[in-house]
C-alpha cells in the first residue's frame, strides 16, 4: 500500500510518499532530512499527537483552562484520554505552565496549563449591620 502525507517533523513539510506492508514500512520517499524517515515510519506504525484542549476549573475567572501535552501521545489513546479529562477539574489560581496530571494514562506525558486562569475574588465576609441614630424617630412617653 503507499500514502502520501506532509512531514511535520521539520519546518521544511516535505510531502512524505510511504510504501507499506501492514506496519512494515519497505520505503519513504520525499523527506529532506533524516527525521522526515523517522516520522513516516512511526507514523505507519503507531502515530503520536500533541493534545491540545481544556480543563475545567473551579472557582476561577475562567469555567476552563486550556491544556496541553508536553510531548505527543499514541493517537490510538486519544478518546480514553479525553474521557479522562473530562472528568479533571482543579481548583483556581492555575499557573501557566502548572503540571496538571504528571503522567497522563500512562503515556509519561504531563498535561500541562497554557494560559493562567486566577481566582475569583472572595465575597466580602458578612458584618454586623451599621446603626445609625440619625434615622431612627425618637418617641417619648
Amino acid at each position: 500500500m503507499i500514502r502520501e502525507f506532509p512531514c511535520v517533523s521539520c519546518p521544511m513539510g516535505c510531502t512524505l510518499r510511504v510504501e507499506f506492508v501492514g506496519n512494515d514500512v519497505l520505503k519513504v520517499e520525499g523527506n529532506r532530512c533524516s527525521r522526515g524517515e523517522a516520522y513516516a515510519r512511526e507514523e505507519i506504525a503507531d502515530p503520536k499527537r500533541v493534545l491540545a484542549t481544556s480543563v475545567k476549573v473551579i472557582g476561577g475567572t475562567y469555567p476552563l483552562v486550556s491544556v496541553r501535552t508536553d510531548r505527543p501521545i499514541p493517537r490510538r489513546l486519544i478518546p480514553k484520554v479525553m474521557e479522562f479529562v473530562r472528568s479533571v477539574a482543579i481548583p483556581a489560581p492555575v499557573r501557566l505552565g502548572q503540571i496538571i496530571v504528571e503522567d497522563l494514562l500512562g503515556t509519561g506525558a504531563k498535561l500541562l496549563a497554557t494560559r493562567a486562569v486566577p481566582a475569583l475574588p472572595s465575597p466580602p465576609s458578612p458584618s454586623a449591620p451599621e446603626t445609625s441614630n440619625e434615622n431612627c424617630a425618637q418617641t417619648r412617653g
